[in-house]
């Protein structure tokens, strides 16, 4: 891939090496991967209320998928990782799946990310800890001059 094709497709610097994994309290993030699809399916459609609840600009998801199109959409998150358009993440506490993290490029143009994040409804102390933890490792880890990531109180 030439620079001009790596510069449409990516809105992370080059030579930045997107964290594959990062450690925070009581979690872990890893890329979100097939590999999650049925931990992740259950997480999300056992709290959609919940997640429509959550800061941020959920649009029209959540909404009702089966686990084949929620697969589809591990596949499309993993490979967006893989070409560095976006970066979704598993939020994960030992095995289990308690949220998810998106950083994309902020389609406002107001700020270099857009990043979101959710925990399952049975796991709702985790929301505050993960957006608090995730801002600061934004900040320090990540070639970001600014980012929108809506704020819990």
């Amino acid at each position: 891939m030439d620079n001009v094709t790596a510069m449409s497709t990516s809105f992370v610097p080059p030579e930045f090496e997107p964290p594959i994994s990062f450690e925070g309290p009581g979690f872990r993030l890893e890329p979100l991967a097939p590999h999650h699809n049925e931990r992740d399916h259950q997480a999300w459609t056992s709290s959609m209320d919940h997640i429509h609840a959550t800061p941020g600009d959920w649009g029209k998801w959540p909404y009702p998928m089966s686990l084949d199109e929620n697969m589809e959409d591990m596949e499309m998150h993993f490979q967006e990782f893989v070409e560095r358009k976006s970066f979704t993440y598993s939020v994960l506490d030992g095995d289990e799946v308690i949220g998810c993290l998106y950083i994309y490029p902020d389609k406002d143009g107001d700020t270099d990310a857009y990043v979101s994040s959710w925990v399952r409804q049975s796991r709702p102390e985790m929301d505050v800890v993960v957006w608090k933890t995730v801002s600061d490792w934004l900040q320090a880890a990540w070639p970001f001059d600014s980012f929108r990531y809506a704020e819990r109180s």
